[in-house]
């Protein structure tokens, strides 16, 4: 049904997880450069204003987007010992934000300060703490797990996205670039896994 006074489709109530919900959707089917207030209106068949009214922003909706991708890694059923739940929360992190078209871009630009994306941290700081680090320590080494494993996800999504088809390998010639040639086997688009697990060993070999 449609009212009369906004022109809008009437149907279920709208709140903010709706809204959210629907931007995800959107975001998976058409990617991060092409979301917008306007664009999850239009799925919803609401205003631009109805929308507004729950996420206030566009910056907003994108924060909580990102919190919902976070909420998405579970935090329960983690191994006992410390380094073993460090590492299987960020395992879980990066399934979370793989499992969203461009969704380590869009937790990128983001400084979501809400319930899920804190409660990862507790998590993970929480993890680290156990492990007997100092309080700078740990948060230091958290930032390095975060930052590490968004940067990786993202060039992985983005790799998949631009099917490179071998395009680094054709650039990099052993005359031009003779160190990156000699390593160049091991830069393949198919071991992000692989390199999560090195990066993980790496950041936590001090303790």
């Amino acid at each position: 049904m449609t009212n009369r006074q906004t022109g809008e489709v009437r149907g279920p109530r709208l709140d903010s997880g709706t809204v959210i919900r629907t931007a995800l959707e959107l975001l998976d089917e058409k990617g991060l450069d092409a979301l917008s207030v306007r664009a999850v209106a239009d799925r919803l068949g609401v205003r631009m204003n109805t929308v507004l009214w729950h996420v206030k922003t566009k910056a907003r909706m994108l924060e909580l987007m990102a919190d919902a991708v976070v909420g998405e890694a579970p935090l329960d059923d983690l191994p006992a010992p410390w380094d073993g739940r460090v590492r299987e929360l960020a395992r879980r992190y990066r399934r979370a934000l793989l499992a969203h078209s461009d969704g380590a871009t869009l937790v990128v630009g983001t400084h979501a300060a809400e319930p899920h994306t804190l409660s990862f941290a507790d998590a993970l700081v929480g993890a680290l703490l156990d492990g007997g680090l100092d309080e700078r320590e740990t948060a230091w080494t958290a930032w390095t797990i975060i930052y590490f494993t968004l940067g990786l996800t993202q060039e992985e999504q983005a790799t998949a996205r631009q099917s490179p088809n071998g395009r680094l390998a054709n650039a990099v010639s052993e005359r031009g670039y003779p160190a990156l040639h000699r390593v160049l086997g091991h830069l393949d688009a198919e071991s992000f896994g692989e390199r999560l697990e090195f990066g993980l060993s790496a950041i936590l070999a001090r303790r």
